[in-house]
């Protein structure tokens, strides 16, 4: 496998063509659209993770940053996403903040070398249904994870499985809070509604905006409502304490210092290792799928072509540098990269430029995002949720896909919900593999044809066709019909120009048998079979010699047959 390093791909390309003032003032309005998406979405996601919010604007301000500019595609962002909440939840709750940091860090190795080994261009053959399935479950977790917040429910215990988390929320219904909840719901409802005002201003501002002050008039009036200040507090290096995110830039630290879910440090250990590898494995590989697809959905709005292996390099340094300044797991975000493009976003330097907001808001803003609700983050996140189910493809799908794809579909849906997303992404790819097989299993045949245009053979020739790949899941089926189908025959042409491939298994079955015609006198031409199968055959033991023939044509093979005849005194009538 090729090994290459194409490091700053996008950015490398962008200077080459010139980056002019104008371009740059287009980048700078989308970045600051950007950021207004970004800063609410990154807090919630980051609480939704179970650690405090600024360590979601961490990762914005630096995976965001460093992504963009070392990354394959010009206007993809990246940050933190909804789809990882599910896998780095039960992260956090085993492991704390600190093997959090640890396992995104290995990930970003993984990711390092998924770029460099050149596996981007895999991701591509994972199957449709696959992703929707796993991505519908993901909306449906993510959703049902925010009704706590969303209702202001008093829940003591979360559970550790879906059935359990769901059956804590249902018994809690009765502790409805409901000014959370007036306020969840304006939040939602302008959510809603405000594409449809089709302005420029992305609706998250306005929307939290309103949920500030609905928040605050509950609060005038008696009623209690809360707030990232209430719920969350830090203490700086200095001793300083205060309510909300702490307003200064993030610092250095090793992840293994940072708390484990006891509060003690975390510690850096072997055992520590093996027990984060597979949510590792799982963050890298949600990892690539969810940012190459950005990557490809940035492609297909603005027109412009990313490179794959240089992405997921971009990802790899990512979440390989973020985690030593509290920076969770971040990757490319599509509903993010399509409001840059829609907001005029032209280079990878408007993710820059949206990370510099996001760092303005972290410093200057930070006493006022205290005042942001809880319930209407989780707002935020439930719209997050609806868009991640693509209810529209799911019912379209539904309705036109064919059985199989339907049964991958719902399995890994199911799956998801109920278990995790790497059984469902697993199951659903070896699923797929195996009606696929199945389907091309049924595609390939062996029969004798009633008619050949343009070719009269003669009497004592026989001709069996063969039709599609030959592979371990085809080859008894239509080696046997060879079998049974045969009759011996003074010459017998066997017609393989669509045959395209020839595993081991077919040529365990074919070769014996092959050899078992010529044994019993029959002039063997093969004909049409690509030169490269026709090695294959040699090396199993099918050599060119007496009985035995090859032919690109089918008439070139009538010809032998006939001077065949000939030579065993067979009149070729």
């Amino acid at each position: 496998m090729a090994i290459s390093f194409p490091i700053a791909t996008a950015v490398r390309e962008v200077l080459k063509e010139g980056y002019s003032w104008q371009i740059a003032r287009q980048d700078i309005l989308a970045g600051v659209t950007l950021g207004i998406i970004a800063v609410p979405l990154a807090m919630a996601l980051a609480i939704a993770s179970g650690v405090p919010p600024q360590y979601g604007l961490y990762t914005s301000l630096i995976a965001g940053a460093l992504i963009a500019l070392t990354g394959g595609s010009r206007l993809a962002v990246s940050g933190p996403t909804a789809a990882f909440v599910v896998i780095l939840l039960p992260v956090t709750q085993t492991h704390g903040l600190g093997g959090l940091l640890l396992a995104t860090l290995m990930a970003g190795i993984l990711l390092l070398l998924m770029g460099i080994t050149g596996l981007g261009r895999l991701v591509q053959y994972i199957p449709a249904p696959v992703t929707l399935g796993f991505t519908a479950g993901i909306g449906v977790v993510i959703a049902t994870l925010q009704l706590q917040d969303f209702l202001g429910l008093q829940i003591s215990e979360q559970g550790e499985h879906y059935a359990e988390k769901l059956t804590h929320l249902i018994q809690a219904l009765p502790s409805i809070h409901w000014p959370d909840m007036l306020v969840g719901c304006l939040v939602l409802t302008t959510l809603a509604l405000w594409p449809r005002l089709k302005l420029a201003l992305p609706g998250h501002l306005p929307a939290l905006l309103l949920g500030v002050c609905t928040a605050y008039a509950l609060q005038l009036s008696g009623w209690q409502v809360a707030t990232l200040g209430s719920e969350f507090s830090y203490t700086l290096a200095d001793g300083t304490q205060g309510q909300g995110i702490p307003p200064v830039l993030p610092s250095f630290a090793w992840p293994w210092q940072l708390p484990n879910a006891q509060g003690e440090p975390l510690g850096l250990s072997w055992a520590l290792i093996q027990d984060l590898l597979p949510s590792a494995f799982t963050i890298a590989l949600l990892g690539a799928i969810e940012s190459l697809l950005c990557a490809l959905v940035a492609d297909s709005l603005a027109g412009t072509r990313h490179n794959s292996n240089a992405e997921l390099i971009g990802q790899g340094l990512g979440n390989l540098a973020a985690p030593f300044f509290g920076g969770i797991t971040a990757t490319g975000a599509i509903a993010r990269t399509a409001a840059n493009v829609r907001a005029g976003g032209k280079t990878p330097f408007a993710a820059v430029f949206h990370a510099l907001f996001v760092l303005c808001a972290l410093v200057f803003f930070a006493p006022a995002l205290s005042y942001l609700p809880l319930s209407a983050l989780a707002a935020l996140l439930l719209m997050v949720a609806w868009n991640m189910s693509e209810l529209p493809h799911l019912v379209r799908m539904l309705k036109v896909a064919p059985r199989y794809d339907l049964w991958v579909l719902i399995t890994c849906f199911l799956l998801t919900i109920l278990f995790d997303m790497v059984l469902a992404v697993s199951v659903g790819i070896v699923l797929a593999a195996l009606l696929f097989m199945a389907r091309m299993a049924q595609t390939t045949d062996v029969h004798k044809p009633q008619a050949i245009t343009d070719l009269a053979l003669p009497e004592h020739v026989g001709l069996y066709r063969f039709q599609g790949p030959l592979f371990f899941a085809a080859a008894e089926k239509v080696l046997g019909r060879l079998q049974r189908v045969h009759t011996p025959v003074p010459v017998l042409i066997l017609d393989m120009h669509t045959v395209t491939s020839l595993d081991i298994t077919a040529m365990d079955m074919l070769v014996p048998q092959l050899k078992h015609i010529q044994a019993e006198g029959t002039h063997l031409i093969i004909c049409g079979l690509a030169p490269r199968l026709i090695l294959k055959l040699r090396r199993a033991g099918l050599r060119k010699q007496g009985y035995l023939h090859f032919r690109r044509q089918l008439i070139s093979a009538r010809h032998l047959a006939i001077s065949l005849l000939g030579d065993q005194g067979v009149h070729p009538t």
